[in-house]
């Protein structure tokens, strides 16, 4: 759908739920605000501008990895999204700009990480949703393994999820994380956090220290200003919650009616 506001810019919706939004004149314009959220997490990565190997699971309109191509240029950035239609329609209408860096690849997003080389990746983006609800195979400790193993060094993980009180399933992504990664955060609106409404969520893993004071900055600049959650109020978010194993995986909950409307 176009945006009558931007002349190129587009919504991309997938059973009638917004997916993605792009402005191919202005690539750096992100309209959804778990997109910005996930950029933060981007952008504190390293030094900025400096090129960065990023895997992106779950490919939408490409909002991201445009992104990444024209805030660091010189990035390599494989895009893994496992609906072949939906890439076809979206290199078609939507290109990317040339010399962007990007290879796409229709496959599995659990299928292609399990194959990918060790210490490959800076960031490892997982954006993958069926529908409307993040498949029970990428919810597992197994998957985070194979996460942490893809990440080099300073790597990080950002996932965005989706959830609503009382957070059975966010907690128990907390808790399957926190089994392989040693560093943890969550960046979401208060509304959010305090379960007055059902909403996305970006988890944040990695093995070394998180610049949690520029993450916070970020987040609570943006037009609708998001908590960054970590250490102990992680923790008791976490609450008793397992972490999830292959044979007990479920996919994230149905959105409730509107929850996700384009108005």
């Amino acid at each position: 759908m176009p945006d009558v506001d931007r002349a190129r810019a587009w919504l991309l919706t997938v059973d009638g739920a917004p997916q993605s939004y792009v402005d191919l004149d202005a690539p750096t314009h992100l309209e959804f605000e778990y997109a910005r959220r996930l950029a933060h997490v981007l952008d504190t990565v390293g030094e900025p501008g400096l090129p960065l190997d990023v895997v992106h699971l779950g490919g939408g309109a490409l909002t991201l990895p445009r992104y990444v191509a024209a805030t660091r240029p010189g990035s390599r950035q494989d895009v893994v999204e496992a609906d072949r239609g939906l890439l076809d329609l979206v290199t078609e209408h939507l290109p990317l700009a040339e010399g962007a860096g990007v290879t796409v690849h229709g496959a599995d997003a659990r299928a292609w990480l399990d194959e990918a080389p060790d210490d490959s990746a800076d960031v490892l983006v997982a954006d993958v949703f069926g529908g409307s609800r993040v498949p029970a195979h990428l919810t597992t400790v197994a998957y985070a393994r194979e996460a942490a193993r893809v990440l080099r060094p300073g790597g990080r993980y950002a996932a965005n999820l989706a959830d609503g009180s009382p957070f059975t399933f966010l907690r128990s992504q907390l808790a399957t994380f926190a089994e392989v990664f040693e560093e943890l955060a969550l960046i979401a609106e208060p509304a959010v956090l305090r379960g007055r409404r059902f909403g996305n969520a970006v988890l944040v893993a990695s093995h070394d220290p998180l610049d949690i004071a520029a993450l916070t900055r970020r987040a609570a600049a943006d037009a609708f200003p998001a908590r960054v959650e970590h250490g102990a109020a992680l923790a008791r978010l976490t609450g008793d919650a397992k972490p999830v194993r292959d044979e007990d995986a479920v996919a994230s909950p149905e959105p409730p009616d509107g929850a996700f409307s384009i108005g």
